[in-house]
Formats: C-alpha cells, sequence, structure tokens
C-alpha cells in the first residue's frame, strides 16, 4: 500500500465541533486511514493510501462544504505505517479511557485508544456533566433574577438569550475537551487515536470497523452507556430527544415533555423550566428520585411544582403518535383509565441508560455480561476472559465520572503491575444536582433495615439551622445514620441549596468510622450550613429547640 501524510490548513473553523465533522466527512472517504484535525491552530493531517485517493482529492472534499476552505502545505510520500501491535488497546475515549491511558503512559507502555460514537472526552466533558451543570447555573441565574427570599428585595427579572446560553455552553465544552483531554495526551509517545467501532475477532486482536486488525497484550473495555430508549410504539416515528440531542438545540423550545424522573430527568426540567421552557415529567413510578427515601422524593416534588413544572407520577405511556405538530402521548393514569396528552414542543426521554455492548462481539470471546447488557468484572476489573478488563459506565458499577476515572488507573494497575487494588464504594459520595440539591454517602434508613443493622436516624430540618434561617431559605433538611452500637456513622443524606458541598465531610466521617459524639464535639463555624450537621449530631440525645446559639 501506498502510504501518503498531506497536511493542510484549514480557514472557518470555530469550534471543536467543525473539526470533528471534518474529521467525519474525511474518515467517510475511501482510502483515508486518519483524519487530525485541531480548531485551534486551524491545522489537520490525513493519512491515506495513495492508490485509493490524492491530495487534490482531499482538499477538495473540504473545500466542498462551502464553510471550510483547505489549502496543503506539506505531502509525504510513503508515510510510514502505524503499528498494530499494542501493549493496551482501550476501547473507549470517555474519562475512565483517558485514565487509563494517562497511567500507562506513565508505565512506559504502548497504546491505542479507539473510539466512536461521542467525540474523545464521552459523555461527561461531551453531554453530560459539564454540559448540564453550565445549564443549571443559567437556569439558577434567571432564577435568582425573579425570585427574592426578602420582602425588600423586588427583582426586576432577567433577559435571556437562549441561544446565547447554549453557545456559551458549546463553547466552554469544547474548551474543556480540548484542554483536559485532546491536550492533556497530545505529547504522549507510543500513543495512537483512531475513531471508529471496536469489535473482538479473538481475546487478543479487535478489527476497527470492520477493516484495520489490531492486537495487545491487554484490553481495556470502555465504551460507556448509552440512553435506554423504551420500545413504546410510535415512538421512533415521532420523533424525540436525548440529552445528547437537546442540549445542542439553540432556538429555545415551547414546551417539552420529559419521559423518566430520575436524576437526570429532573436535572433537565429544572434548568430548562428555569430558562423559560414549560416542563411536564412522566414518571411510571410512584414518585420522582424513585432510587431515594420517600422524604427526599416529596421535598424535590413540591419545588419543581411551585416553580410550574407538572409532575405525573404513575403515568404509564402506552403509545405515541403524531398530529399536525404535536405529539400525542397516550397514556395510563394512576386508575388505569386511558389518557391523552398532547406535547406541541418536543419530547426527551430520560429513562435511564443502557451499556454501550452490543456491537463489541463478546459473544465471539465468551466475555460474560448481565441480562441489562453490563460486562461482568470482579473488584479489580476483570472480566471472565484474562488480559481484557472494564471499567466505566459499560459495567455495573456507581455512573459516576470519578468512578470511572478510579476504575480505569485502577484496571492498568491490575494488569501491568499486579498492584491487586480493589474498587470500595461504601464510602462514595454523590450529588443530584437540582434546587435543592440532594446529596448522599453510605447508607439510608431505608438500606440500613434490608442489611437488618441496629440504626438510628437524626433528621435536622433547615429550619433549625441559623444559616438557612439568615437566607430565609430553609428548604430541605440534613439526615444522619448511625449505628447504635458503635455510634458511627454509616450514612447520610442532604437536600439544601448547595447541599453538595457539605457531603464531604460526611464522607470523611464514614470513610474513617467517625462517631456521631465527636461530630456534635467538633467546632464548626457559626452561621455556615455545615453547621447543621453538628446540630443533626446533637440531636441524637437533645432537642435543638432547647438550645441556645452555638450551644452544644
Amino acid at each position: 500500500m501506498e502510504n501518503r501524510k498531506i497536511e493542510v490548513d484549514i480557514t472557518g473553523m470555530t469550534c471543536k465541533h467543525c473539526a470533528v465533522s471534518i474529521e467525519s466527512l474525511l474518515k467517510n472517504k475511501e482510502g483515508i486511514t486518519v483524519a487530525s484535525v485541531n480548531h485551534e491552530s486551524g491545522k489537520g493531517e490525513i493519512t491515506f493510501n495513495g492508490q485509493m485517493t490524492t491530495d487534490e482529492d482531499i482538499i477538495s472534499t473540504i473545500n466542498s462544504t462551502k464553510k471550510y476552505q483547505a489549502r496543503g502545505t506539506s505531502s509525504v510520500l510513503n508515510a510510514p505505517a502505524e503499528p498494530t501491535f499494542y501493549d493496551l488497546i482501550l476501547i473507549g475515549g470517555g474519562s475512565s479511557a483517558f485514565s487509563a491511558a494517562i497511567t500507562a503512559h506513565e508505565l512506559g507502555l504502548s497504546i491505542l485508544m479507539v473510539n466512536a460514537g461521542l467525540p474523545f472526552g464521552g459523555t461527561c466533558v461531551n453531554v453530560g456533566c459539564v454540559p448540564s451543570k453550565i445549564l443549571i447555573r443559567a437556569g439558577e441565574t434567571a432564577y435568582h433574577a425573579s425570585h427574592s427570599n426578602f420582602d425588600g428585595i423586588n427583582p426586576y427579572g432577567a433577559s435571556i438569550d437562549f441561544a446565547k446560553v447554549i453557545r456559551e455552553k458549546t463553547e466552554m465544552v469544547s474548551r474543556l475537551q480540548q484542554k483536559k483531554y485532546m491536550d492533556i495526551v497530545k505529547d504522549f509517545d507510543n500513543f495512537r487515536m483512531v475513531e471508529g467501532w471496536a469489535e473482538f475477532l479473538d481475546t487478543k486482536t479487535i478489527v476497527v470497523n470492520g477493516e484495520t486488525k489490531y492486537s495487545a497484550l491487554k484490553f481495556i473495555i470502555a465504551t460507556g452507556a448509552t440512553t435506554n430508549i423504551p420500545n413504546i410504539e410510535g415512538l421512533q416515528e415521532v420523533g424525540y430527544l436525548t440529552n445528547v440531542s437537546l442540549f445542542e438545540l439553540e432556538e429555545k423550545p415551547e414546551s417539552i415533555t420529559i419521559m423518566g424522573a430520575g436524576y437526570i430527568g429532573l436535572e433537565i426540567a429544572m434548568a430548562y423550566s428555569r430558562l423559560g421552557v414549560k416542563v411536564r415529567i412522566i414518571e411510571f413510578t410512584d414518585r420522582v428520585l424513585r432510587s431515594q427515601a420517600p422524604d427526599i422524593s416529596q421535598e424535590l416534588q413540591k419545588q419543581m411544582q411551585g416553580e410550574g413544572i407538572a409532575v405525573l407520577p404513575n403515568v404509564r405511556a402506552q403509545k405515541f403518535e403524531k398530529k399536525d405538530s404535536s405529539i400525542l402521548i397516550h397514556c395510563k393514569d394512576p386508575d388505569g383509565k386511558e389518557i391523552t396528552l398532547v406535547e406541541p414542543g418536543h419530547l426527551v426521554i430520560a429513562t435511564g441508560t443502557r451499556p454501550n455492548t452490543s456491537k463489541l462481539g463478546l459473544d465471539k470471546i465468551g466475555l460474560e455480561t448481565t441480562k441489562n447488557g453490563h460486562i461482568v468484572v470482579n473488584a479489580m476489573m476483570e472480566t471472565n476472559v484474562s488480559g481484557i478488563y472494564a471499567v466505566g459506565d459499560v459495567i455495573n458499577t456507581p455512573a459516576y465520572v470519578y468512578t470511572a476515572a478510579t476504575e480505569g488507573k485502577m484496571a492498568v494497575e491490575n494488569a501491568f503491575k499486579g498492584a491487586g487494588s480493589k474498587a470500595d464504594y461504601s464510602s462514595l459520595p454523590w450529588v443530584v444536582f437540582t434546587d435543592p440539591q440532594v446529596a448522599g454517602v453510605g447508607l439510608d434508613e431505608v438500606e440500613a433495615a434490608a442489611l437488618g443493622l441496629p440504626f438510628e436516624v437524626s433528621k435536622m430540618p433547615l429550619t433549625e439551622v441559623p444559616r438557612s434561617q439568615a437566607a430565609k431559605d430553609t428548604r430541605g433538611f440534613i439526615k444522619l445514620i448511625r449505628d447504635t452500637q458503635t455510634d458511627k456513622l454509616i450514612g447520610a443524606r442532604v437536600v439544601a441549596p448547595e447541599g453538595g458541598e457539605l457531603i464531604m465531610e460526611l464522607t470523611l466521617a464514614v470513610k474513617y468510622g467517625i462517631t456521631v459524639n465527636e461530630l456534635a464535639k467538633t467546632f464548626h463555624p457559626y452561621l455556615t450550613l455545615s453547621e447543621g450537621i453538628k446540630l443533626a449530631a446533637i440531636a441524637f440525645g437533645k432537642d435543638i429547640a432547647t438550645l441556645s446559639c452555638c450551644a452544644s
């Protein structure tokens, strides 16, 4: 094969999405094996089979877009072929894969990262944590410009340029994707990134896009997860959005109906409602955030309904159909009666996720998965096939970016150093970024009861916390769960404005076996929200109402 490489200057690019679009365009062209485009430098490098295409044809392909214009700056004949054998092949390009790549680089390994679907960086930076939190903060800014807790302050509201908010989000995502992912690995020796779908041929070999074969000593599968689309009649025909496509809409929707009231659905609902979109949530179970205790669900549902978000629990969609420009949602209400909801805007699916395993050819190598498609691993991230590990959302561990990154590092160290490290999520903190936020660590009272543990609960409403009183914002509570035999904190739940900022103190208490008595005796600054933790600890033995300020 006659390998050639051409370097080009490209004008017209404004963001990472432009570069990705050009790369995708070129990679669909026969003969091109590698296409790498950087929107910041305005340069591209394309490796291709000179017998199948030419420099001029490649430049013409880019120029045919009208939006982008390219000119060649150099061309190399007999460019060296890329290696096909590596110490480690990473299948996936999200946070766990990048964490694994960084660790593998530190060990001096040769690495191939094969990624498809979302751009490199994966869910968190491109379509998950980062964009959603940007939009949540934008929504909070608009909300607080229109709402005051103080009678003496009358806010005048906010003028919302929805398209500009979305563009700001897109630009920030692009910057972070470049800075925290692409730039981190750009100078790694013996490291290559390839876009395409990987499929196992045997336990040592994959084929990418059905064409190029690669082999390795070890593999780490980090293909993540995607929205689980329910099999409901008419859904495909009427069209729907997920968080991926919703976050790209620059024209503000008139309204949205969200299917699903888990944390993704609730965060979307609150952000978009505050940005001026009429929002309705349909949930087939009895309450929002069904994974948590009922008092948390009640607190969130009360807040959302108070902001005008329609919440319909125990409603199950049966069929979708299009009528004019609206979507008809045929449902059964809590009494089993058939009802029809009309959505003039968009339908958003937020009914959980499913692991991306269907295209990997796992059946060819006998790799074990669960009935839901998750790859089965042990605590060291090992699959049942020697030399193959799996990490992140593709396995059935807590699905957070920080757990995925830890698993990626752990898998490399176990695979190549024999470290024997094991995952322990008994003191894992988590946050749902609604308003009020929901945060937790360890066990709640339902889980403790299921395990048969001797426990006691202290629940401190924020109406009793001086900081919340001063802010005139007493939404929520702090709930501590202690082992009555040892007095150690075994779990906590916080529902509060910025409640996520409290969870690390409670995480350290659970992790290191700090007793409730020690929490109660520890100094907490007066008029901070964290003082509520101290008060909740004291409340195990005393009536807070009988104490003066700062008393213990």
